[in-house]
């Protein structure tokens, strides 16, 4: 018998995913991090980046969050995320979008920019390219 967690992801706006899960990775603060059922409790900031819940043996949905937090129980894993999407929702337009005017913005000697602003929008399209460009080679 395969043990499974519930898993539970929410962005501000909506439940994304929720339902029963093999094994979960997420973006922790100090890096990736495994989960499996019965893990240890733990709560941790997250990194933007891609969370993977395996379903089974024969189905991971991948997810990009852009920050927020990770609370692990023993039967219950909970990511609450500023942002989250299915990565085969991400659209890439507007994260190429993004990328190129946080770029240029970052360019602009002027001053009349917020550094760290354009730092973390260039930040956050780029982990979405990231998790978008995982998702294909995994398919293909």
């Amino acid at each position: 018998m395969v043990m499974t967690v519930h898993v539970d992801i929410v962005s501000a706006e909506k439940e994304i995913f929720s339902g029963l899960a093999e094994m979960v990775f997420a973006p922790a603060e100090l890096g990736e991090v495994g989960i499996s059922p019965r893990h240890a409790p733990l709560i941790s900031k997250l990194n933007p980046g891609e969370v993977r819940v395996k379903v089974s043996e024969k189905e991971t949905q991948e997810f990009y969050v852009s920050g927020g937090l990770l609370e692990v129980q023993p039967h219950l894993v909970t990511v609450l995320a500023d942002t989250a999407i299915r990565a085969k929702d991400i659209d890439e337009a507007a994260a190429l979008e993004a990328k190129a005017k946080a770029e240029e913005a970052l360019e602009d000697k002027s001053g009349k920019i917020d550094y760290a602003t354009a730092q973390a929008q260039l930040a956050d399209a780029m982990m979405q390219l990231r998790a978008l460009d995982r998702l294909r080679k995994r398919a293909s």
